[in-house]
């Protein structure tokens, strides 16, 4: 059987056809031209490039990853030799002749192993509080870090440079909500935070879980998604079914059980409902007892019907 031929036709082919390899062509990028610090004559110019010599840089005491995949490491390495570093890593001046890591660790070990003598950097000025937010932002934006070294930096913000969640979300670009869910999951116990870490768990997964408080639960949802192949749809609906299985099994006395609500509760309801977005349950016995329970997604909404209650809007 003759094979096809995929020729480009005389005119793109004439082209590219005699051409040499492009990574032929290619040449590492070095910053020759950039000063090479400590030297005579050279200036610490924040604005510019400058090269530091790898005995003079320091890892980032404050760095959110844990650990980087030393095959990708190695990729990157290889990359390097190739292609030299082609964006900069971040430092600041940590003490005469040594430099700190704020942001690119990942890309100063990777020029360790390529063999690298000087790495490309900014120079910076900052205090501990701003190197670790911008560390943070830094990797959020471009390291991916795991769920779990995520909720980590999140919290290291929150304790060590005071914080609010707002605040928070607002410095790395996220809402509010995504933040609080991705802090909720250190509530998790400490086997399902490893799953989630190691990728057998994804979010989605972690989040369905945290609609039980039971950790023994929790658990043992864990296993049973790694066992099964449970998909995330299929997690939430046996969720849902374990919070409503106490209410359908259980026996209580006749004059317990919830009633048909009176009107007026229902105008409660609508009353109160204008100011969450969830879901806002009340049940009532017989006997006239009963429980109403409110969801907030915020504090705003909180206020806001705080607010509705002192101004009488009732």
């Amino acid at each position: 059987m003759s094979k096809v031929q995929r020729g480009l036709g005389k005119g793109v082919g004439a082209i590219f056809g005699g051409a040499p390899n492009a990574d032929q062509l290619r040449k590492p990028v070095g910053y020759i031209n950039k000063d090479v610090v400590g030297t005579q004559g050279s200036h610490e110019n924040t604005a510019d490039i400058l090269r530091v010599p790898v005995e003079m840089i320091e890892p980032n005491p404050f760095q959110p990853r844990l650990s980087f995949d030393q095959e990708a490491l190695n990729e990157l390495a290889s990359s390097i030799r190739t292609l030299g570093l082609i964006q900069p890593i971040t430092v600041r001046r940590s003490s005469p002749g040594k430099y700190q890591i704020i942001s690119g660790e990942r890309r100063y070990k990777a020029c360790r192993l390529a063999g690298m003598s000087t790495i490309p950097a900014y120079i910076r000025d900052t205090d501990d509080q701003g190197m670790l937010e911008m560390a943070i932002v830094e990797n959020v934006q471009r390291e991916n870090l795991d769920p779990i070294e995520l909720a980590l930096s999140y919290q290291r913000l929150i304790d060590e440079c005071n914080l609010t969640q707002d605040k928070l979300a607002e410095r790395v670009g996220k809402n509010r909500a995504t933040v609080s869910n991705t802090i909720r999951l250190l509530k998790l116990p400490a086997k399902v935070q490893h799953d989630i870490k190691v990728g057998l768990l994804s979010m989605g997964h972690a989040k369905a879980i945290l609609g039980v408080d039971d950790p023994e639960k929790q658990e043992q949802l864990c296993d049973l998604v790694i066992k099964d192949g449970m998909s995330v749809r299929e997690l939430e609906a046996l969720v849902r079914k374990m919070l409503e299985e106490p209410a359908t099994t259980t026996t209580k006395p006749a004059q317990n059980r919830t009633q048909e609500l009176p009107d007026d509760y229902y105008k409660i309801l609508s009353h109160v409902g204008r100011f969450f977005s969830n879901e806002i349950s009340l049940k009532r016995s017989s006997s006239g007892k009963g429980t109403m329970t409110i969801k907030f997604s915020s504090d705003e909404e909180v206020k806001a019907f705080v607010k509705a209650l002192e101004d009488k809007q009732f």
